[in-house]
């Protein structure tokens, strides 16, 4: 059996688990990404089923359209303002966790990066991920 992912925001007050293997692992230099996470680029783990992931405690929401015109619905900590979870309206059977709020965030293994195109100078990924100007098609 699978180790299961597991997480939550900085206080405590929300937890994630999920048995399932993240099908992507991405680094994303997207303009939401840098704004969001106050860098150059935020790094996310997706999982297949969101519905097989589960949550404990309240999270808070606020939607964006992402550098694509899709909308991303961002959940948050109102207690300590962690960032939880993304989900996408274009798929909704997906949920993307950020790999700072795993338990165990070596267990992180990014495969690619997008939205290189957005890229900073000074934010520098590791240049034998294969690298997307946007988000790659499926």
């Amino acid at each position: 059996m699978n180790q299961p992912y597991t997480g939550g925001c900085a206080c405590g007050a929300i937890r994630y688990q999920t048995e399932h293997a993240p099908i992507y692992q991405n680094h994303c230099q997207c303009r939401d990404c840098q704004r969001r996470s106050g860098t150059g680029h935020g790094s996310w783990l997706t999982f297949p089923a969101q519905a097989d992931m589960t949550i404990t405690g309240e999270a808070a929401h606020w939607a964006v359209a992402g550098d694509n015109g899709n909308v991303k619905s961002h959940a948050f900590c109102s207690v300590c303002g962690t960032a939880v979870y993304l989900r996408f309206a274009a798929m909704p059977e997906l949920i993307a966790v950020p790999a700072g709020s795993l338990d165990e965030p070596g267990r992180f293994a990014p495969q690619a990066l997008t939205y290189s195109i957005r890229g900073q100078t000074w934010d520098t990924i590791d240049p034998s991920l294969q690298a997307f100007e946007r988000m790659p098609s499926s």
